[in-house]
């Protein structure tokens, strides 16, 4: 699972465009001394804070990302606005730290007591070069008291000291009761070696009595704290000759731009863009509704921006590239937000629409109110009705446009959002986008294609087995031919069992119905030339398998069942038989529990007359070609290990969970979900390169967490895969490990399995075999009942977990839940490790 990040997502588009300073040239700057330094060299004692300068005359500023700053006593007091968000930025002219001595940077800090900071230093080749790199560390365990701080600057791994240009404080995480965020910096320096390092800061005086008179204020404390290195994979910036370097929008790695704000205000760029139309202005998406989880579970349109009805719709269905509102009432509306959208060099919004005679809605426009920058907590908004736009409707798809100069009042440097509202009837949407100039454009959206698989045949190779197995004729609605049980404990299933036959419903991928061979395990390796016989007629969409017991045949040992394999049924049906050759089940067949018929991807019944196992199939039939699964684990394969595996989930948990990990000394397997990836505002992509440089495994959770196995069609499933591919490759660059994906909600059939492994060789799909229940017990009453749940499955031997940090009840318990897996006596490791991939690092 993954938290829906809308208000985050929105806060920091707006932030992406704005401005805080109204300097339109660069200031002059102290001169660096030229010698082996002999002093301490102060960066900022924030005594210029509300002239944004340091003591370097270099920038400095939060470009309004903290609330409540202010500079009394000579220190900087703040709290920060959003963790992900709220950053303090320094800048200076080029220094050589190591040829002029200085080998640390100290400052003076307060925060919450057992809050995190991070640091990140931007350093250059030397002081010639053009292009800096980004390296970052974080401190823990702040005591909550004013302490100073030194860091080595070797602890900001492979950063080049020979030209240091800047520091951006980022993360101030809240401390230990989560509601306490005051935050005080001072007197941030570089040290020179060999030179008395500052001392701590004075301990704040208790508030006295009336009487007697105040005791003298007590004496300093000293405080070492516990800095962690999270240094990450640097990210290059392109950057123009001259001082200070500016890097591209695409290339800036963080949801803000120091560099560019300080030198640039607002009016001068207006003044650049605003001469004419740019010539390489392009159609700007906004949404080509291609993904139904993109908009109805992550809240994202195209763009990654925000987007959402807000729960007002009856629906909000998307097929074909077309979204398809239906209002609850007049009352319902559907919104897009672009976070800060300079669209001076646009005309308008360009939509196919399909929806009957009598149609009316109304269409708003929006734009930041401030003027210095985008602000999305103030907008100007200007709404004009359908009928004011000329419109009218037949049934038929047509293109609509809006122009941008039916709206008077809106900002169109500071675009932020379109509303649709007031429907009265429901609206079918083609993809929406901003056109050039006056003349109206659309975008059209590329054909949906298959992807191609392998579609040789062969002929039906004869058996060698003697006698079939007939195993369910579905007599009665319990148990199979053989008298073992059949049936589902998934509700949602609708079965019919009449006259010998069970007829199935379910649009649900998820759910399974099973019919068991034996008690625990039955040796199938007699039938392996042999054919599995299922008799049908209705739908073939649908997916099955054979599953695999545990190596003890423990029907209470985790993992039951250890594997299965999944077939995809339409590829070995005719029209009433399906005939699949019993090796193409990629298990071990000495220890097979049942069969599970599953993945169901339409909502037309299948009616089921016969499983077997057959000797003979018709002549005519032809075997398709056995295709690539990948391997399907629930457990680990090496002896005594242990492996947490954990989800996405709220990028504000994250620091904790990585603090109690390494606290706990062992490493762990995060799956990741794409769009979030590339979302700045979540600040994910620093997250996990950080846990990266840690020796943590970094793992696939899909594009935009949809249930794979019921996309319509395979070419919707490749979408997702390219796309987090595409994704992944760009945070980690290409040579990342993606061979491990975990499929979401744990939603597997053969086409899911078939087609990542028709992209990524040899993958592992990663189940579980020790569920929290997160997803149950977190937001409840009980939340400790996430504990003896995981107690549960790790006594019957699960070695696998799914979590998730999006609450913070389970990120609370996570200690007791790695001392619980430690009690065991197993190695807690990351998942590769556990599956003896030789492409794993060793262990530790």
């Amino acid at each position: 699972m993954l938290l829906p990040i809308v208000s985050g997502g929105i806060a920091a588009a707006l932030l992406t465009n704005g401005v805080s300073s109204t300097r339109t040239s660069v200031l002059q700057r102290r001169q660096i001394p030229p010698d082996e330094c002999t002093a301490h060299l102060m960066i900022d004692d924030f005594a210029s804070w509300a002239e944004g300068e340091n003591s370097l005359q270099g920038a400095t500023s939060d470009d309004a990302t903290l609330n409540s700053t202010n500079t009394d006593g000579g220190t900087l007091s703040f709290v920060p606005n959003r963790q992900e968000l709220s950053y303090v930025y320094e800048q200076f002219e080029c220094i050589d730290a190591v040829e002029l001595g200085y080998d640390s940077v100290s400052f003076t800090i307060k925060g919450p007591e057992a809050a995190s900071v991070s640091l990140e230093l931007q350093t250059k080749a030397d002081c010639e070069a053009t292009e800096y790199e980004s390296f970052y560390y974080t401190v823990n365990d702040i005591s909550g008291s004013p302490q100073t701080i030194t860091v080595p600057l070797s602890s900001w791994t492979d950063a080049n000291l020979n030209g240091l240009v800047g520091f951006v404080w980022f993360g101030f995480s809240a401390g230990m009761t989560g509601t306490d965020n005051q935050w005080q910096l001072d007197n941030f320096q570089l040290l020179c070696a060999g030179v008395e390092p500052p001392g701590e800061p004075p301990v704040d005086p208790p508030v006295p009595p009336p009487s007697p008179p105040p005791p003298p204020p007590a004496p300093p404390t000293s405080s070492t704290p516990r800095p962690t290195s999270t240094t990450a994979r640097p990210t290059r910036t392109r950057a123009t000759p001259g001082w200070p370097p500016y890097p591209t929008e695409t290339d800036w790695p963080w949801p803000w731009d120091p560099w560019d704000r300080r030198v640039r205000d607002e009016k001068a760029r207006a003044e650049e863009k605003a001469i004419a139309p740019r010539a390489d202005c392009s159609i700007a998406l906004i949404d080509d509704w291609a993904s139904q989880s993109r908009l109805t579970f992550l809240y994202y349109n195209a763009m990654l921006k925000p987007t959402s009805d807000d729960g007002t719709m009856k629906s909000v269905v998307i097929s074909n590239n077309k979204l398809t509102l239906t209002p609850q009432d007049t009352d319902s509306y559907f919104y897009s937000q672009f976070g800060c959208f300079d669209a001076r060099a646009y005309g308008g919004i360009s939509v196919r629409m399909t929806a009957p005679a009598g149609t009316k809605f109304e269409v708003q426009l929006s734009s930041s109110k401030d003027s210095s920058r985008c602000d999305g907590e103030s907008t100007k908004d200007d709404v004009v009705t359908s009928s004011s736009l000329g419109w009218t409707f037949n049934g038929k798809e047509q293109l609509y446009s809006i122009p941008f100069s039916k709206f008077d009042g809106v900002d169109f440097s500071k675009f932020t959002m379109v509303i649709f509202s007031g429907l009265n009837k429901a609206v079918t949407l083609g993809p929406m986008a901003m056109y050039c100039g006056s003349t109206v454009a659309e975008y059209v959206a590329p054909p949906i294609k298959e992807p191609s698989e392998p579609t040789g045949t062969v002929p039906a190779p004869a058996s060698t087995a003697t006698a079939a197995l007939v195993i369910d004729t579905f007599g009665n609605d319990e148990t199979n031919a053989l008298g073992q049980w059949h049936g589902t404990e998934d509700e949602g299933l609708q079965l019919t069992y009449k006259r010998n036959t069970l007829t199935l419903q379910t649009s649900d991928a998820d759910l399974t119905w099973q019919t068991q061979i034996a008690d625990t395990c039955r040796d199938l390796r007699a039938y392996d030339g042999a054919y599995l016989h299922i008799a049908y007629s209705g739908s073939n969409k649908f997916t099955v398998a054979m599953q695999q017991h545990n190596a003890k045949c423990d029907n209470d040992a985790q993992p039951y069942p250890e594997t299965w394999d999944s077939l995809e049924a339409a590829r070995y049906a005719t029209d009433s038989d399906i005939y699949i050759p019993m090796n193409h089940f990629n298990i071990d067949r000495s220890k097979v529990i049942g069969v599970a018929l599953k993945g169901f991807y339409s909502s037309t019944a299948t009616v089921f007359s016969k499983i077997e196992i057959v000797a003979k199939v018709p002549s005519s039939f032809k075997v398709p070609v056995k295709l690539p699964s990948g391997t399907f684990v629930f457990g680990c394969k090496r002896p005594n290990s242990f492996a947490f595996a954990i989800d996405d989930g709220d990028p504000a948990f994250a620091q904790e969970v990585m603090r109690v990990i390494d606290a706990a000394g062992f490493k762990a397997t995060f799956f990741t979900v794409g769009a979030p990836l590339l979302d700045p505002s979540t600040n994910l992509s620093a997250v996990y390169k950080a846990m990266e440089a840690k020796g943590h495994q970094i793992a696939l959770h899909s594009y935009t967490h949809p249930a794979l196995e019921g996309l319509g069609d395979e070419a919707a499933i490749d979408w997702e895969y390219t796309n987090d591919l595409r994704a992944v490759a760009q945070v980690f660059g290409q040579t990342q490990n993606t061979k491990y994906f975990r499929p979401p909600f744990g939603t597997e059939g053969a086409r899911m399995r078939q087609r990542y492994a028709a992209l990524v060789p040899d993958p592992y799909i990663v189940q579980w075999s020790v569920d929290i229940e997160d997803w149950l017990w977190a937001e409840t009453s009980t939340p400790e009942k996430q504990i003896d749940a995981f107690k549960r499955d790790v006594a019957a031997g699960g070695s696998i977990t799914v979590m998730h940090y999006l609450y913070n009840s389970t990120v609370s318990y996570l200690p007791q839940f790695i001392e619980i897996a430690k009690a065991t006596g197993k190695q807690l490791m990351r998942v590769d490790q556990c599956m003896m991939d030789p492409d794993a690092p060793p262990l530790d």
